[in-house]
């Protein structure tokens, strides 16, 4: 495509190329409707492309007559093959400042405030015009809830003092009154602290983007090059979609909708070549959540890891409290011996491996000093960068989101040892080593070879020592005649 024919350029482009011509504009304007007074308003469509990112409309409409004004974005190129998480750790002001591309698909939640963002219009924002959207949109109906619903009331003004607190706003006493042009406002207005400077602070929280459609983006510090591994507060995470996500996006027919009056069909069809396998049964048992006690179901099913054993995937997702949880557990017996398996990562295809890691392996890099206690992250049937992405999230917000209280040079080291692990999940600490070592034999490392031998995958099988039996507890499990031998006693009584 000829560069007179490119419609997706960078905004500078296009008001350089507009400039200077007679009539011509940069936007492209259609006649459109407003919804609030019924008369003719219009909209602008701006088609460009974000340097690093990819193509988006920029859409914005306005009304003359009533004022009414809005405006979205909507990407321009094709969903992406699996969705995405970024996760950003903002722990100063600055940190508010950066860019969020957010598509229509894309969810928002902040755990700290107990706050979610439903997926609504897509916009360029950043994460203080996120926030300040926030606050406004609870703001608005407070003097209602105030008199109607005050427990209500006083659990969003809550939130809206901890939203204060973070972007340097106070309340501003009597705003609820009419002003000199008779105009009454509805909600309180915020007002900057006159000593905002650099330097404030507030405490520390996380912000979650989540996009089943992988259209949407978090600005990241470091160069370019770097792809955001340079930047210890950034985090992303690919996934691939559920079957709801891919209905949600429109990439699948829903199963519940009939394809045609003359067929009762549902679902997907083997017949028809749709998928090759047939539906696996999953057992739900009920049970209490763990965090708000409210009722909830645990989900089971038993796979099968191909040249390995049957395992058990379980997953609870609470609807009351959003609290979720997965595990994994062995179906199959107890090996006889332990199994340590050792993986050389020579590049960023190794990441995208399959691992098991089960409730009793320890995991350990040697190159950045990481070593995983039995236990630590439960168990996890995951790839290889996402299990160290779980690694990296939970020692971040376990050690650096504590505060002013924690030691300014431990925190420095630890942010050092983090750029680590992150240049290892990014592949740019190649070659590196991971050892699993597991005594019940229970994790798994996947083998794209299988059944041949894997040259970077080194397995060992050991005898458990007596100290690893005991933790486990299996000095004291007898299986072969644990029958009590018959006393005196009861032989006469017999």
């Amino acid at each position: 495509m000829s560069e007179e024919t490119t419609y997706f350029k960078p905004i500078g482009e296009q008001v350089a190329d507009a400039s200077g011509v007679e009539d011509k504009k940069p936007v492209e304007e259609i006649e459109s409707l407003c919804m609030q007074c019924g008369k003719q308003g219009v909209t602008r469509l701006l088609p460009t492309y974000i340097p690093y990112f990819r193509e988006v409309i920029v859409i914005s409409f306005s009304c003359p007559h009533c004022g009414n004004h809005n405006s979205e974005v909507q990407s321009a190129g094709e969903i992406q093959p699996k969705g995405c998480i970024y996760t950003v750790h903002v722990t100063n002001k600055k940190d508010l400042n950066r860019q969020i591309i957010k598509s229509e698909f894309c969810t928002i939640q902040v755990p700290e405030l107990q706050l979610q963002i439903p997926a609504k219009r897509g916009q360029i924002t950043t994460i203080e015009g996120m926030l300040q959207d926030t606050l406004r949109d609870l703001e608005i109906d407070q003097p209602v809830r105030k008199h109607m619903q005050p427990d209500v009331y006083e659990k969003i003004e809550a939130l809206c003092e901890r939203l204060r607190e973070v972007l340097g706003e106070h309340k501003v006493e009597g705003s609820e009154a009419r002003d000199d042009d008779g105009e009454f406002h509805v909600g309180p207005v915020g007002a900057q602290y006159e000593d905002d400077a650099e330097e404030r602070t507030f405490t520390p929280f996380k912000v979650v983007l989540d996009d089943p459609s992988g259209n949407s983006f978090v600005e990241y510090t470091g160069s370019i090059e770097s792809s955001g591994a340079a930047d210890n507060k950034w985090s992303k995470r690919d996934y691939p979609r559920t079957k709801e996500q891919n209905i949600e996006l429109g990439l699948i027919a829903d199963p519940a909708v009939p394809r045609g009056e003359d067929t009762a069909t549902h679902g997907f069809s083997k017949e028809e070549g749709e998928t090759e396998f047939e539906n696996e049964e999953i057992y739900s048992f009920e049970g209490t959540c763990s965090s708000c006690n409210a009722p909830v179901k645990t989900n089971m099913k038993k796979v099968n890891i191909p040249y390995f054993k049957d395992i058990l995937i379980m997953s609870t997702n609470c609807d009351h409290c959003g609290y979720r949880d997965n595990e994994v557990k062995s179906g199959a017996a107890i090996s006889e011996k332990g199994r340590k398996l050792t993986l050389h990562v020579t590049d960023s295809e190794d990441l995208s491996r399959d691992i098991l890691k089960s409730e009793s392996a320890g995991l350990s890099i040697p190159e950045i000093d990481l070593n995983l206690a039995p236990g630590t992250l439960g168990g996890r049937f995951t790839t290889l960068e996402g299990l160290l992405q779980n690694v990296y999230d939970e020692l971040y917000e376990k050690v650096l989101m504590r505060g002013d209280s924690a030691d300014k040079s431990s925190v420095e080291t630890f942010e050092g040892f983090l750029g680590k692990l992150k240049r290892a999940i990014s592949a740019e600490l190649c070659p590196f080593t991971v050892i699993l070592d597991d005594p019940l034999a229970d994790s798994y490392i996947q083998n794209p070879y299988a059944p041949d031998p894997d040259e970077q995958l080194e397995v060992e099988n050991y005898e458990r020592t007596w100290e690893q039996n005991e933790a486990l507890g299996l000095n004291d499990m007898k299986v072969d005649e644990y029958e009590a031998p018959a006393t005196d006693d009861t032989a006469l009584a017999a």
